[in-house]
């Protein structure tokens, strides 16, 4: 069956109030962006429903896979219309449908019909009492079952008649830009992906930093972090990459502090860089994939030295997730396999043998007063390095 016409369901927005529209709007929005290239669709309102009607060819696997990828869905139904407001041409749009979606085998069924057009003459309960008796004749190995039907017919009575019986998971969440922008540190690894992806789909645009570390790093582990933004903007839209080189503070700190603190010092340099970046780009937050304890930087004690450094919110999602549910979300949003290509990043290549998992904030500070000459100039030239590269959505 060919399908011309999409009914868009969302949730969580149908519980705002005066400014529902926004969101609406917003998410009418994302759904243009991202069927763009896709052929030509018009989207339109009609009390509290959104339709997305395609007015030429188009491929429904490709247009089914774009949209499952917008937040702030949370179903798509394929529908069929039938524009005579008649009851007989809506029963037979409705056997025919049926007949073709699920040919006469044995299936039960349900009739589920909302009449919100009132001039219809027939109400609701009436409808699905008179279509269900329809297709018990049209198909009799068919079975009503009123709690736990097969399947559900759903019949809309608006301006024209519209039918469907299947809805396909949308990703939820809220749409893109209601809710603020926020930095991602960016690394190489799987969980910040993840991170992103989890904030974004509460409405919040993304930017993001990698911190690169040549000529410890290579120009495959930077082109690994440009290929994860693109697999993530898919879902959170166009975003910016900021590329900062780090080498020198990295050496400075790797010279100067004690080697068990060496992740934790330069993790609060990065975060105090990724802030300076967020402020300058209208961010409100940082983002990271931090999980409590999974590794020495991770811990209670080191989350707290080095948020220690932040002025502004961090969001870290994958805080109380364990590693194979991180997994599992990677691999659903497809950044997993580019994650673990094995390109080192600037953080593993200065790692020590022995970090320290407990720091003390006092502690960690005192070491950091060895860097007091000369650190500041070269945070000032490491923002000076930041390479923008604008991010599009690749297709998947």
């Amino acid at each position: 069956m060919e399908y011309r016409t999409f009914l868009i369901k969302y949730a969580e927005i149908g519980t705002k109030g005066k400014n529902r529209h926004v969101f609406e709007d917003v998410l009418c929005s994302q759904i243009k962006r991202h069927v763009e290239g896709l052929g030509q669709f018009a989207i339109r309102r009609d009390f509290g429903r959104i339709f997305l009607e395609a007015e030429g060819n188009y491929d429904y696997e490709d247009l089914m896979a774009e949209l499952q990828k917008v937040f702030g869905i949370v179903g798509i139904c394929p529908i069929v219309v039938e524009e005579r407001m008649e009851y007989e041409a809506i029963r037979d749009k409705a056997v025919a449908y049926m007949k073709e979606c699920y040919g006469e085998r044995g299936i039960t069924f349900k009739v589920n019909a909302r009449r919100t057009n009132k001039a219809f003459p027939m109400q609701s309960m009436e409808l699905n009492a008179e279509i269900g008796h329809d297709l018990l004749e049209a198909c009799p190995e068919w079975k009503v079952d009123v709690r736990h039907p097969e399947v559900l017919l759903n019949i809309e009575i608006r301006n024209q008649a519209y039918l469907y019986s299947a809805t396909v998971k949308g990703a939820g969440g809220l749409p893109v830009g209601t809710n603020g922008k926020a930095m991602l540190l960016l690394s190489g690894g799987i969980d910040s992906p993840v991170a992103g992806y989890m904030i974004s789909k509460r409405g919040v645009e993304l930017e993001a930093v990698y911190f690169n570390a040549p000529p410890y790093t290579s120009e495959r582990a930077k082109q690994k972090v440009v290929d994860l933004a693109r697999i993530v903007s898919g879902y959170a839209g166009r975003l910016r990459l900021h590329v900062i080189n780090f080498t020198d503070i990295q050496l400075a700190i790797y010279e100067k502090c004690p080697h068990e603190e060496l992740t934790i010092i330069m993790r609060r340099y990065m975060m105090r860089i990724a802030e300076k970046l967020a402020v300058e780009n209208g961010c409100q937050a940082l983002i990271t994939g931090e999980s409590i304890g999974q590794v020495a930087s991770q811990t209670m004690q080191s989350l707290y030295c080095t948020n220690a450094v932040c002025g502004i919110p961090v969001f870290r999602p994958c805080i109380g997730m364990d590693k194979q549910e991180i997994v599992d979300i990677s691999e659903q949003i497809k950044t997993y396999e580019t994650s673990i290509l094995p390109y080192e990043d600037c953080c593993t290549i200065f790692v020590a043998k022995h970090p320290v998992t407990k720091p003390i904030l006092e502690i960690i500070e005192r070491s950091e007063e060895k860097l007091s000459e000369g650190i500041d100039e070269l945070v000032k030239r490491a923002l000076e390095t930041d390479e923008i590269i604008e991010i599009s959505p690749c297709a998947q």
